[in-house]
């Protein structure tokens, strides 16, 4: 059985190759440049040539893309972008118009051959293929699992910080469980137009094949447990530090007893610190969050069982280096950078039950789905 595993970030694209055939720990993995990265970097080169760009495909994760294209509109050039792709800059439409984007139907864009062609997407299935078959590996998914972080389409005028927590909140009350993030193709809700686009994606170039789609941060939550100190603790916080955002959890026997989401930039090792202080006394206060330019913050179980362990992933870990809490840097599986695509494993095994048990003999324990 293979399962194909990328976890879409900011920075990096991080993808698995699972093979019940092999161990784990010897499955096909790269570390590779983040689509939104690679969209920035086609932009940039029309700017440098003093061309204008024609963005076509799906939405897909901004940040980097977004800037670049920032950038070449204040050069004086012209960016036209095809409605689907236009979303990944806000899915206000009218918005993206007034950042200067001239939105273009398919067949319009067929007509602007002077335009740099630059494809969005976050799958990037052709080009992932192509790298595996370089080293003789044939990929044939029985299953493929995406994790990428979405705002959700807010209503105009709804802050998105606001949108983006209720989600949260209402994913966790609905299901107490870091697997409640994840969502079988059918099963993901419109607002997640992301994850919507990511299943568009997959579909046309995977047609037939099964897909899971995950939140970033659970996924790498979820992966961190492969890690065998942190499954040693009962109650114990876990928190990602993305490039973008950092979301954190206290977990007791793998139930979310509270969390915080906040902006990676807006924070100090300190703030960090003094954050996780009031996650763990369960003291958080989600006004607090917010007004500080976070997502927010909620607390499920008050009086919770203290956690002993702080348990840390992502790009920016190095935020907490020299935290008073003295953190563990999970490495499950041998490969921090891996967590989110081991996390995304858990997920399929919760999803789909057929591949639970391959999925098992490679974990360090039982899944979610046990």
């Amino acid at each position: 059985m293979q399962i194909l595993a990328v976890d879409v970030g900011t920075g990096t694209q991080d993808i698995l190759l699972f093979d019940s055939e092999r161990e784990l720990e010897n499955c096909p993995a790269m570390i590779m440049p983040s689509p939104t990265t690679l969209v920035a970097d086609g932009i940039r080169a029309a700017t440098a040539q003093r061309r204008d760009v024609l963005l076509t495909g799906y939405t897909m994760g901004g940040g980097p893309s977004g800037w670049a294209a920032r950038d070449h509109l204040e050069a004086g050039l012209r960016v036209f972008a095809t409605p689907e792709a236009a979303r990944t800059f806000d899915d206000d439409l009218e918005a993206v118009q007034q950042m200067g984007v001239i939105l273009v139907s398919e067949d319009e864009a067929a007509h602007l051959p002077d335009a740099v062609p630059v494809h969005m997407r976050d799958l990037d299935y052709a080009n992932i293929e192509s790298a595996f078959a370089r080293f003789g590996v044939r990929l044939r998914p029985d299953a493929l699992a995406v994790a990428v972080f979405d705002h959700g389409a807010a209503p105009p005028g709804f802050s998105d910080r606001v949108f983006r927590f209720n989600y949260i909140t209402d994913t966790v009350r609905r299901r107490n469980s870091l697997t409640a993030f994840a969502y079988l193709a059918p099963d993901i809700p419109p607002a997640l137009t992301r994850f919507q686009a990511v299943a568009a994606n997959a579909a046309s170039v995977c047609p037939g094949v099964p897909l899971v789609v995950m939140d970033t941060a659970p996924a790498a939550m979820l992966g961190a447990l492969e890690d065998p100190v942190v499954r040693s603790h009962r109650s114990s916080l876990l928190c990602n530090v993305g490039n973008m955002h950092t979301l954190a959890f206290h977990l007791i026997d793998r139930r979310i007893v509270g969390l915080f989401e906040h902006h990676t930039g807006r924070l100090t090792v300190g703030k960090l610190d003094a954050y996780l202080e009031q996650l763990a006394r369960g003291t958080i206060s989600n006004q607090e969050v917010f007004e500080d330019s976070g997502h927010g913050a909620l607390v499920v179980e008050e009086n919770a069982e203290k956690p002993g362990l702080l348990a840390v992933t992502g790009p920016r870990q190095r935020l907490l280096l020299g935290s008073a809490w003295q953190p563990h840097f999970a490495v499950p599986h041998g490969s921090m950078m891996l967590a989110g695509c081991f996390g995304l494993l858990q997920a399929v095994a919760a999803r789909l039950p057929e591949t639970r048990s391959a999925i098992e003999r490679s974990s360090i324990g039982p899944t979610d789905a046990s």
